[in-house]
């Protein structure tokens, strides 16, 4: 992807190339944070919703669900389609998609309505983060892709830092639907500045043709990627979208300790984010294969602790922490074995998150609405990201089968 050298016009920022490159950095992070905020505050107000809406909990889980499995058409089938246009104007347009999503999903009359607006503003999201990513990665030299694709993904960690507990609080004071009306006025915002602040750039030109694109997906390495991810975040995701009648039910918090609590995995996210930059950069394939060990661990012992108010807050730190880790080495694995199709590559990445998140939270439903109680998606979750483990130690073991054959002289 090349960036305009053309003189800016009217939709290009002003201003000395750094302050430009900042602001359109800053407008990226922006829709990435509003995106964020959409797929997970309903974690924060789960039974607001439901109440709202008249349907059982697990009933509302299943927007978090339905959101995640909505990620997939939008990254797989509209992706290709958007990469033919500048990337500035696709992610113009698909913060429109999410913008109408939102505020469908605010006027929401009944949950079939509430459900149809989950689902467009989900096909906004992984073309949003495959496309965006790319694009930010060329505003910067080489030696600062890195840090601008972490500032595009800033914002979704900062969605979990701070916007998840605010929109709980501000849903528990005045309202759900004011957190949707909130949410979409961010889209319009993030609009508005990707319109005037990103640099119109070109499609990418070293990518394959589609249809290679889509083989390159099948690569055996890339496949063992994608499924990694989804099943490690769906563990993940599967035992944290009921974290909050967990909370309230099993440890014993009051409903305005809540947010407080999601603050806390926030900052786990944040912290993860940079811990696992750090151990990408050190040895991606180490680092996952470390971390999704971990991760089960975290996810059994935040069930075994749920009856015990400070070592659940513990544990719940530690969830955001050792999850979002993982997240810079199994994405820098997946480009690496997908080299020529890096677009729809990094989109796919993302639907694998939300397709193995769809799986988590509806096996956790399941197993609540099944008489197991709040404690069941700790297990359900637990094993998931325990067969994500199998996996990436099965694509290892592979991969050094096939370097040594390709070393052994003939």
């Amino acid at each position: 992807m090349t960036i305009d050298t053309r003189t800016p016009t009217s939709t290009d920022a002003g201003g000395p190339p750094d302050r430009r490159r900042a602001a359109a950095l800053a407008a990226l992070s922006l829709g990435g944070f509003g995106i964020g905020l959409t797929e997970f505050v309903i974690a924060g107000l789960l039974s607001e919703v439901a109440g709202g809406l008249g349907v059982t909990i697990t009933t509302a889980g299943h927007l978090v669900g339905v959101y995640a499995l909505a990620v997939v058409p939008g990254a797989i089938v509209i992706t290709p389609f958007l990469m033919r246009r500048s990337p500035k104007d696709a992610l113009v347009l698909l913060l429109a998609f999410f913008v109408a999503g939102n505020v469908l999903s605010a006027w929401a009359p009944d949950y079939g309505v509430m459900f149809a607006g989950r689902i467009v503003a989900a096909l906004a999201h992984g073309g949003y983060f495959g496309i965006g990513a790319v694009l930010a990665s060329s505003l910067v030299p080489p030696a600062k892709r890195a840090s601008a694709v972490a500032a595009l993904f800033a914002g979704l960690t900062v969605a979990n830092v701070l916007g998840v507990p605010a929109g709980a609080f501000v849903g528990q004071q005045t309202g759900w639907r004011t957190v949707f009306w909130i949410i979409g006025l961010i889209g319009v915002l993030a609009l508005a500045g990707v319109a005037a602040l990103v640099p119109r750039t070109e499609p990418e030109p070293d990518q394959l043709p589609i249809g290679r694109q889509f083989r390159a997906l099948a690569r055996p390495q890339v496949l063992a990627s994608l499924l990694t991810t989804a099943l490690v975040f769906g563990g993940m995701f599967g035992e944290f979208t009921y974290i909050q009648p967990l909370l309230r039910e099993v440890t014993g918090y009051a409903p305005s300790a809540v947010p407080w609590l999601l603050v806390l995995f926030g900052v786990g996210l944040f912290a993860g984010n940079l811990v696992g930059g750090r151990a990408a950069d050190w040895n991606a394939d180490d680092a996952v294969l470390f971390l999704s060990i971990l991760l089960p661990v975290v996810i059994l012992a935040l069930g075994a602790v749920a009856s015990l108010p400070v070592p659940t807050a513990v544990a719940l730190a530690l969830l955001g922490l050792v999850g979002f880790a993982t997240v810079p080495g199994l994405q820098a694995r997946v480009l690496r074995h997908a080299t020529g199709a890096a677009t729809l590559a990094s989109a796919t990445n993302i639907a694998a998150f939300n397709l193995g998140n769809t799986a988590g939270v509806s096996l956790a439903g399941a197993a609540i609405a099944s008489g197991h109680g709040l404690r069941s998606p700790a297990v359900t979750g637990a094993a998931l990201t325990t067969l994500g483990v199998a996996v990436i130690v099965a694509a290892r073991l592979a991969a050094s089968r096939k370097s040594r054959k390709s070393t052994d002289p003939q």
